[in-house]
């Protein structure tokens, strides 16, 4: 039928179905008739599902597409959602598997592990992760380190940089505690994995001073630190794979500022039931207010 349509205006109707062996009668009929009511309603949803797909750098399956047309006030299917994203040649990034990036300090003198891989926090800024990782530009590599509260998977903090000096981690971290100035660090428990950045006097200090306590992988293998390396996982399949090759440092930054803003504020989240990490928190703070209030009087 649509190829027929597609080309009436060339080679005329008959001779289209002469050549296809299909009725031209049957043709007709079908183009004189109304259209049916899930055509409409699919006519209505494949802008809306482009849409969606397109703002969200075009990593969304069909779990998010849903859920964000839900947030919107479309009631549709899940099963529709995906049968029409198939049929526009829609579909959301696969994850890859991550590589180690930081090197290890082994002979260094470490902190104790307080998380033991039970990456849960029952608020913001009780469990922060870092990790660092790396990205191939024309220029050279370009490395990136990202700071991570657990509770709202919320990216805290970040920097990038030519090379692994230990300045890029403490970068990261002192964004991060600006980034939540005027809230409650004191017993904040920041966890890394061995990485001599993150094992560093200044880094450690800095940590001190912020009211932090430090916490290091002890198996030193990545499910020791794994949110951190998920999260790694995610930057890198979401934007790094999917929209290279990069040309250098600036390059990098202006795309990964872009990337985190939408991560913070729009991203749909599976763990925080299908919300943005930084509504997660607002919704936290909202059901916290009454209680505080209470105690207060």
């Amino acid at each position: 039928m649509k190829f027929i349509t597609d080309n009436r205006e060339r080679w005329g109707v008959e001779p289209i179905c002469r050549v296809l062996q299909f009725p031209a009668a049957t043709y007709y009929a079908a183009s004189s008739r109304p259209a049916s009511a899930r055509e409409l309603r699919d006519r209505e949803l494949r802008p809306q599902i482009r849409r969606i797909w397109e703002a969200n750098f075009r990593v969304y399956g069909a779990d998010k597409v849903w859920a964000q047309l839900r947030r919107e006030g479309f009631h549709v299917a899940r099963c529709t959602v995906e049968r029409l994203m198939r049929a526009l040649g829609l579909r959301g990034v696969v994850r890859g598997k991550a590589p180690r990036t930081t090197i290890g300090a082994d002979g260094a003198e470490r902190p104790a592990d307080l998380v033991q891989r039970q990456f849960v926090a029952t608020a913001p800024n009780r469990l922060w992760v870092a990790d660092l990782t790396y990205v191939k530009t024309h220029s050279g590599w370009v490395y990136v380190a990202f700071i991570v509260d657990v509770f709202s998977r919320f990216v805290v903090g970040w920097q990038a940089s030519r090379s692994l000096r230990t300045d890029l981690a403490l970068d990261a971290l002192e964004m991060a505690v600006w980034g939540r100035r005027g809230e409650q660090l004191r017993g904040l428990v920041h966890h890394s994995d061995r990485g001599v950045q993150y094992l560093a006097v200044r880094y450690s200090e800095r940590l001190a001073e912020a009211g932090a306590v430090a916490s290091v992988g002890s198996r030193g293998d990545s499910y020791d630190n794994a949110l951190a390396e998920s999260f790694n996982g995610l930057y890198k399949t979401e934007l790094i794979r999917k929209d290279g090759p990069w040309r250098g440092l600036e390059d990098v930054e202006h795309a990964t500022l872009e990337y985190l803003d939408w991560f913070n504020h729009r991203r749909l989240h599976s763990e925080l039931g299908m919300v943005p990490p930084a509504e997660f928190e607002a919704a936290h703070y909202h059901e916290e207010a009454p209680a505080l209030r209470a105690v207060s009087h």
